[in-house]
């Protein structure tokens, strides 16, 4: 399937796990597509290498989602790269968890820099260059609807976060014909939270499938999202999770 031909996109934190697997399918697709990251300079450069021998244009971005300045400069080299941009993708993301007495205020700013202030500022920036037919997608947690355990609060928190901007930002620019949804995963076999890791057993358990889901699951429904067939889903809070929250 072709229908994202003509088309260019950003994925934040596209060098791994969910993130690129999203490329990857974008581009497969037709897309043209840029990813940031921090770290791993070779996975990321690997992405490109795949998004290229697929005939499509494709950039990495070397930026850190909690610096608002980086990721607004992401944005706008991402367009200039890619000639336009109709795509966006808010994946970049972070796990921060454990006793609540012990979170700090340094990991609670970091956190909702990443998972909220990004989100925000590279929507606002991707917004100045997107037309009728435009897409912003956030990668959000089934952890924003059902906590099954202690430990995840500020996670949680942030990740709850995107359902509000979501469905405000949908009413802000549904009249341009730019759609605004967000996808929320649950467990999901990546190097961040692999299927045969300590707490596995308990993932399976916790959904109703009893497995987890795989990164290309994810990017699936978001190629949906960012085609012409999900030109009348906006303001959406998708759930991909085998069931967690059923």
């Amino acid at each position: 399937m072709q229908d994202l031909i003509g088309k260019a996109a950003l994925v934040t934190g596209g060098s791994r796990g969910m993130g690129a697997a999203i490329a990857r399918t974008l581009a497969t697709r037709g897309a043209d597509v840029a990813i940031t990251y921090l770290n791993g300079m070779d996975k990321a450069r690997a992405v490109v290498a795949e998004i290229r021998a697929y005939g499509r244009k494709a950039l990495a971005i070397r930026a850190d989602s909690a610096d608002s300045a980086a990721i607004v400069a992401a944005v706008n080299e991402a367009a200039a790269g890619l000639s336009r941009l109709d795509i966006l993708v808010n994946n970049a993301g972070i796990f921060p968890h454990g006793p609540l007495e012990e979170v700090t205020p340094e990991e609670i700013d970091r956190t909702l820099a990443i998972h909220a202030r990004a989100v925000f500022l590279a929507s606002q920036a991707a917004l100045k260059h997107m037309g009728a037919g435009g897409r912003i997608v956030s990668i959000g947690s089934s952890l924003a609807w059902r906590v099954p355990s202690a430990g995840m609060t500020l996670y949680a928190m942030s990740k709850a976060a995107l359902i509000g901007f979501t469905k405000g930002l949908a009413r802000d620019v549904g009249v341009r014909g730019i759609t605004v949804n967000v996808v929320d995963p649950g467990p999901i076999d990546t190097d961040m939270n692999p299927a045969d890791g300590e707490a596995a057993d308990v993932e399976k358990a916790l959904t109703a499938l009893g497995t987890y889901g795989r990164p290309e699951d994810v990017a699936t429904l978001v190629a949906h999202l960012a085609s012409e067939a999900g030109r009348n889903i906006t303001g959406a809070s998708l759930a991909i999770d085998g069931g967690v929250t059923a």
